[in-house]
């Protein structure tokens, strides 16, 4: 059994003893700190929650809601939601924070408590550390009989997430339309069941295959929407001749897509599209993370923008993006953040722009694809033993290529001309993860292994 306490958050896998796994006593005790710091905060006693479909969803919401009353704190519960419809909710309902009960691509054994300020944006490292010490503290102040708090059920923002997406000016419904898309879908059987079929008929496309639409928690592969797991809607798109294929996580903010010949368009160039279409629209700046794709950065370079780089982290790039004016911004993954929107990784408005970019462009996905510079990242991690000093490694890696360009903001990244390698601790284990990034594959894992050699040498192994 698995409990990894982050500053982002909660997760780990249903069952076990107190402390091992995400069990009832540790649902309460966390969930009791994060409301108490909530109130002590901001003074306000009102959370919004939502949940994706996970099996564990209904029993993990009970104690969250249970929990929450018993200080005193008002209840908006969503139900069955997304993450971005949480974040949009938030503000919204003038609340003081938000809970999303989800583990994101995580199998159908883990769940979480996603923690949420009252801007509806994840909290930041300092504020993580202060709700994992008052829950270790068990500081807790519960209220008495006559000051419980109340549960107010909302099932409006489905229809409110969509209105905002449909507002906003770059998102063009007659285009759309117009394209006539036929689109198949893969919502791996969560809240992406509900959402993303009633986003795409307000979008206007009426020819829709449903895949995994069902919001049971039953996920019928593993729900990371990477290749290896999306050979069955690779397949359906070939089959039904469709124009796309659309592929989100469990709580909706991961984003991919699938070309007409069943090829993936690349979760990595999920970002790199919308941004090209916002680029053209909306002159300004963009942000990725500093394990994403240079070809974010060559499509705002080109477009007369700049590009900035940030930690690996959602947090640190809603950060960067507001430090530097950014117009969108996300990560690799297959996350959008449209500012215009909110400050959060989102497939619903991801899915409106790139839509209307396609529409616009008039031409197959997969030439789109091909218009872009093309990348591929390797991605390869060396364990080491608990005892050894990571950040000296590294240290000695940054000395040994001083010469290069290089960043350490999160961990160790160096370019070299247009290949880019970047080294980076696990918080969770005794590991450093390894990307490289180059023109071809070949070039990609030559880099990644002349690095690995490199550590080998400084460890002696």
């Amino acid at each position: 059994m698995t409990l990894i306490k982050s500053i982002s958050g909660i997760r780990g896998t249903i069952g076990g003893r107190a402390g091992d796994g995400l069990t009832p006593f540790d649902i309460v005790k966390f969930t009791a700190a994060y409301g108490s710091w909530v109130v002590q905060k901001t003074g306000n006693k009102r959370i919004v929650l939502g949940r994706d479909a996970r099996i564990s969803g209904e029993m993990v919401n009970n104690l969250v809601i249970g929990t929450l009353q018993g200080l005193g704190i008002e209840v908006i519960d969503l139900g069955l939601s997304t993450t971005p419809t949480v974040e949009v909710a938030v503000p919204d309902e003038k609340a003081g924070g938000g809970i999303i009960l989800t583990a994101s691509h995580n199998p159908k054994q883990w769940n979480a408590l996603k923690l949420l300020n009252a801007n509806g944006e994840f909290i930041s490292d300092a504020e993580g550390k202060e709700v994992l010490d008052l829950a270790e503290s068990a500081d807790f102040d519960f209220a008495d009989v006559d000051k419980l708090g109340k549960v107010i059920k909302n099932d409006t923002y489905l229809q409110k997430h969509i209105d905002k997406v449909l507002a906003l000016p770059l998102v063009d419904v007659e285009a759309i339309k117009k394209a006539d898309f036929k689109v198949v879908i893969d919502c791996v059987n969560s809240t992406g069941g509900i959402f993303i079929p009633a986003l795409l008929k307000a979008l206007g496309v009426s020819k829709v295959i449903e895949l995994y639409c069902t919001p049971d928690g039953y996920f019928p592969h593993n729900p990371e929407p990477l290749p290896e797991n999306l050979t069955e809607i690779s397949k359906e798109v070939q089959k039904q001749n469709a124009d796309l294929g659309i592929v989100v996580d469990p709580d909706v903010d991961r984003l991919c897509f699938v070309n007409e010949d069943g090829s993936m368009f690349g979760e990595e160039y999920t970002l790199v599209a919308v941004a090209d279409y916002v680029l053209k629209n909306t002159p300004g700046n963009t942000v990725s993370n500093l394990s994403s794709t240079r070809a974010l950065r060559d499509v705002t370079e080109k477009a007369g923008s700049e590009y900035n780089a940030s930690a690996v982290g959602e947090v640190n790039v809603v950060n960067k993006m507001k430090a530097t004016n950014a117009i969108i911004g996300g990560e690799g993954n297959g996350g959008i953040i449209y500012p215009e929107s909110h400050y959060g990784r989102d497939a619903l408005v991801g899915i409106a722009l790139f839509l209307t970019h396609l529409a616009k462009f008039g031409k197959s996905i997969s030439v789109l694809r091909a218009s872009y510079p093309q990348y591929h990242i390797s991605k390869n991690k060396i364990t080491l033993t608990p005892e050894m000093d990571i950040d000296n490694l590294l240290k000695q890696v940054e000395e040994k290529y001083k010469n290069q360009p290089y960043s350490t903001i999160d961990g160790l990244k160096i370019e070299f001309d247009k290949t880019w390698v970047h080294l980076r601790r696990s918080n969770t284990e005794p590991i450093i993860r390894i990307y490289s990034e180059a023109e071809n594959e070949t070039i990609a894992e030559s880099l990644a292994n002349k690095i690995i050699s490199d550590i080998k040498e400084i460890l002696h192994l």
